[in-house]
This record gives structure tokens, sequence and C-alpha cells, in this order.
């Protein structure tokens, strides 16, 4: 968490204290570092997915944000009983309190069974009218099973598409993960001025592409593609399906969700978000510019994008399931 208003304020309090403190002048260090800081938000990053390195990736867009923004962010992890991060256990994440004064949820899940008090808190946040960021499996944040979470059963399609566009549906297939890139990134032309898009140059990304508009499906409510992606290899192709799973679409869209406090939130998403993909500086971009934007802070987005610049390390396991993960890692501590 960052704190650096207390930084300033306590060696002035002191001073104070002992006398040597006089009338404060009309601009000083102090105010203008207390209104960046009343300026700064309070990001909540939540991580659980036991195949693409949530864990890994999230953290490394908190870093970048706390430089950029002077952000507080907080990461809740799933854990195990021991305390070490483990996306294998579908059953918890922590720092879910956290949610309760958030500027803004990001989210990166994937088929969580949360126990009810849990899954409650992320859903709060959403009916708050408070802004949200999501990734790729996100369209599948929840997977409950009847009949022990039958009152349960409406997080696992219901809410996603009611909240980010789309629930899970299918993809075009996962070919040697993390070996090649498999989707082609390009803007969408009638929205290459969107700040979300400043700096975001056309990529290819290690992503196969989901599905999620064409065919029977279609984004729900005002969601606004601003990506396209477009399939580089497709199962769907080899199996003679693309007129029910086209190759091309949308991979980032922006839309708003109006929860039961009746305030509309802004929603940016991205189906895109393998580990290797935040390598890509424009995928890093993307990200960023997405949470800029959800914040209402669009006019903080340079024309080149917001700095993307790795702080420190990101050197991600790749894609896959089981025991592929960093094991005996606690989360960071600040």
């Amino acid at each position: 968490m960052t704190h650096n208003l207390r930084l300033y304020l306590i060696p002035l309090l002191l001073a104070c204290l002992l006398g040597s403190c006089g009338p404060a002048p009309e601009t000083t260090d102090v105010t203008e570092a207390a209104a960046k800081t009343s300026a700064a938000p309070k990001i909540v990053f939540v991580t659980g997915d036991e195949e693409y390195r949530s864990e890994e990736s999230m953290p490394m867009l908190a870093r970048i944000l706390e430089r950029n923004l002077g952000a507080e962010t907080v990461v809740g992890y799933a854990l195990d009983s021991a305390g070490y991060i483990d996306p294998n256990n579908v059953y918890h994440i922590s720092q879910l309190d956290q949610l309760a004064d958030a500027d803004l949820m990001v989210i990166f899940t994937r088929y969580r069974q949360l126990p009810a008090d849990l899954a409650r808190k992320i859903t709060d946040y959403a009916e708050s009218g408070r802004p949200i960021v999501g990734f790729r499996t996100s369209t599948h944040a929840f997977k409950y099973v009847e009949p022990k979470d039958s009152a349960l059963m409406s997080l696992n399609d219901d809410w996603p598409t009611k909240v980010f566009g789309q629930q899970w549906i299918t993809h075009h297939g996962h070919f040697d993960d993390g070996s090649g890139k498999l989707t082609s990134v390009t803007p969408v032309a009638k929205k290459a001025d969107h700040p979300v898009l400043r700096g975001v140059q056309p990529f290819e990304a290690y992503s196969w592409l989901y599905h999620v508009d064409g065919g029977d499906w279609k984004l729900s409510g005002d969601s606004a593609p601003l990506l396209m992606g477009h399939s580089l290899r497709s199962n769907h192709e080899e199996k003679g399906r693309l007129d029910e799973f086209p190759l091309d679409n949308p991979v980032a869209w922006t839309k708003t969700y109006t929860g039961s406090n009746g305030v509309p939130a802004r929603v940016f998403f991205t189906t895109l978000g393998h580990p290797f993909d935040f390598r890509e500086e424009p995928m890093r971009k993307l990200a960023l510019n997405g949470i800029y934007w959800a914040l209402g802070r669009e006019g903080d987005i340079p024309a080149t994008g917001v700095d993307a610049t790795i702080v420190g390390e990101y050197a991600p396991n790749n894609s896959g399931f089981g025991e592929k993960f960093k094991p005996g890692r606690r989360p960071e501590v600040e």
C-alpha cells in the first residue's frame, strides 16, 4: 500500500510540537503532497485462477500503478492453509474486505467456488456503482454446482454476462501453450481515437481467441468493442464451425453496469491475459489505459499511452494447470 501523505505529515507534526513550525505559506510541498495523495486511488486486485498466472501478472500491474499514480494497491490471492499462494485453492481469496472502500476492483479469477460470504464481497462491490476492470477468465469467474451451491448458481453465467458483457462460451484452441502467438490484435477502426487505445499498437498475443460475439451469441448491454482479435490457428476452423464461431472476435471492450444502487459503473474488459501477453508493451498499455479509463482518469493518459515500463522483474511461469505455478510463495509484503 502507498501512504505518501503520512511520510510528509509526521515530520511536520513533530516540528510543530517542538515549536519550530511557523505559519504555513500559501503553497507548500506538504499541501501539494496532500492534494496528490487525496487523489491517489485505492485499487484492489482480486486474483485466483489456476491457468493463467494472474498471481504474477496482477502484482506487476499494481507496482506500475503505484509508481504512476501513487496508488494504494492491494492484491488478494488464493492461499493455502499455511498462507502460501495456491491458485488451485478455489475456495479462498484473501483481502476481499479491502473492497469495502476501494476505488476500483480489478478481477482475474477462474471457476472459483468461494463461500457465500466471500463471494458477496465481490458482488456487493459490483452493485455499488464503482468501476470494474476484468481479465480473460473472469467471464467464468465462478463455478458453483447444484444442489450444494444452488443459491449461488447465478454467478456462473448470469453475473459475468450482465457485469462484464459475456459468459464463458468456447475458444479457438490453445496449441502448445506459450510456444507461439495465436491471436492477431488490431484496433476497431471507428474507435481508434478512444483513450484506452492510446499507444496500443497492433500486436500478436499468446492468448488463444475467446468467442464472445457471433453465431448464437452477442455481447450484452452497451458493450462497445475497442480491439478485435483474429485467430491465427483455430480448432473451430479445422472442424468447419466458423459459421458459429468466426475467426474474428472482440478481445477488449468498454461497457457500463448499473447495480442495485442505480449508479452506472464504468467497466473495461479484455479476454486477453496469457502470462506471456504481459511481456508485450501494447498489452500492458491496454491494461493500464483501461484501468485509467475505468477510474475516470482518461485525461491522464498520454497520446502514447500510459507508461508501461515494468517495475522490477516480470518473469512469469507459462500458462497451464496443476503445479505449473511458482510454489512456496507468500504474498508480497510492502
